[in-house]
């Protein structure tokens, strides 16, 4: 009897683990073919994106354990011009600055396994457009070519987005599926690993 409450336990305690999924209640961006922006009418003020303001942080998970990581460089800017509806952004990633929370990790996952950083050093996202209203009480839906792992993608998303004089505060949580960019771990290992992937954007985009 002892024996089979203990067993009971031990399975219930691996099933809890492996059903926790951390992109299971984040809003799920939408992907599809390259999108052109349409063009900007209005004069713009500059914004500047940097990593001493601002973080692009992701989440992956297994189906036994889960993995955080971030980028540490990376370049761009907010293009303001009176309104979000307005403006534009883009974003230039170092790939190879990746650093997860396992440094055996963080090697792996820049190799052709994964993110291939030195075949791919860069990956870009550019917005197309910017709308009002937005999924989970966002005040906005940004849409925007993102570039990943070779791969070009129109990405919709939303983001809460507020600006001031002096800079323009973009929040964003999304889950983007892995395999729409060509990322794939070769071999079973693969099914192991969860396809969506938790991205989450704090810009504190400061006037140039």
């Amino acid at each position: 009897m002892r024996l089979g409450l203990m067993t009971l336990v031990l399975g219930a305690s691996f099933l809890f683990v492996a059903c926790h999924d951390p992109a299971a209640n984040k809003s799920h961006a939408v992907t599809g073919e390259p999108a052109q922006a349409s063009p900007q009418t209005a004069s713009s003020r500059k914004y500047l994106i940097t990593p001493e303001h601002c973080k692009i942080d992701f989440v992956a998970s297994q189906v036994t354990a889960t993995h955080s990581g971030s980028f540490q460089k990376f370049s761009g800017q907010v293009d303001y011009a009176g309104t979000p509806e307005a403006s534009r952004v883009n974003v230039t990633i170092n790939t190879d600055s990746l650093v997860a929370d396992d440094p055996k990790l963080t090697d792996h996952l820049k190799t052709a396994d994964f993110f291939d950083v030195a075949k791919y050093p860069t990956a870009t996202f550019n917005s197309t457009s910017i709308k009002p209203g937005g999924d989970k009480g966002a005040s906005h839906t940004v849409t925007g070519n993102l570039t990943l792992h070779g791969v070009t993608k129109s990405v919709t998303f939303p983001a809460t987005i507020a600006a001031t004089a002096d800079a323009v505060n973009v929040d964003a949580s999304f889950t983007i599926n892995r395999k729409d960019f060509n990322i794939n771990y070769a071999g079973p290992a693969n099914n192991l690993i969860r396809d969506d992937v938790v991205l989450t954007l704090k810009v504190h985009a400061t006037k140039s």
